[in-house]
């Protein structure tokens, strides 16, 4: 397979409606968890729901609306700073996206959920090191691009 045949993992998973089923079922399963819900007193919002799809369209290789309209990496770093997440948090977070990921009927092959869960354990990384109080951070990124890895998605 040449590398103009190869999906992104955007078109991979199925495009914007798989990505926002996704962060839905996230969120859904956020709500109700002891750990995780304290971050969105009264609920997760729409607006928010919305804005962190546009950051998974982008991170996955669809359109870059999160950089052109919701500010790109520095938005998605305030966000996070001084949040003082916990390692249990970060595991947590991690954890549950995986399950929203079949909550979301998301693709299940292996190639696609390394490339998923390897997002998932850079990115909750990165936050938790960000969100410690006084964290020395990098101030200016762009919104990463994230691909296949190892694992290029199965052909038979």
């Amino acid at each position: 397979m040449d590398d103009h045949s190869v999906p992104t993992l955007y078109e991979w998973a199925g495009g914007s409606d798989a990505i926002r089923r996704l962060i839905d079922a996230f969120y859904n399963r956020v709500e109700v968890d002891e750990l995780l819900s304290p971050f969105f007193p009264g609920g997760v919002s729409e607006e928010h729901r919305a804005n962190v799809a546009a950051w998974w369209d982008e991170v996955f290789g669809g359109p870059d609306t999160y950089t052109r309209e919701h500010g790109g990496y520095q938005r998605m770093l305030a966000h996070h700073r001084d949040l003082g997440i916990t390692v249990e948090q970060r595991h947590r977070f991690a954890s549950t996206m995986s399950l929203a990921a079949d909550d979301a009927a998301l693709p299940d092959d292996p190639e696609f959920r390394a490339a998923l869960v390897g997002y998932l354990e850079w990115g909750t990384r990165l936050a938790l090191q960000n969100s410690q109080p006084g964290a020395p951070v990098v101030e200016q990124a762009p919104v990463p691009r994230w691909g296949w890895g190892v694992a290029p998605p199965y052909q038979p």
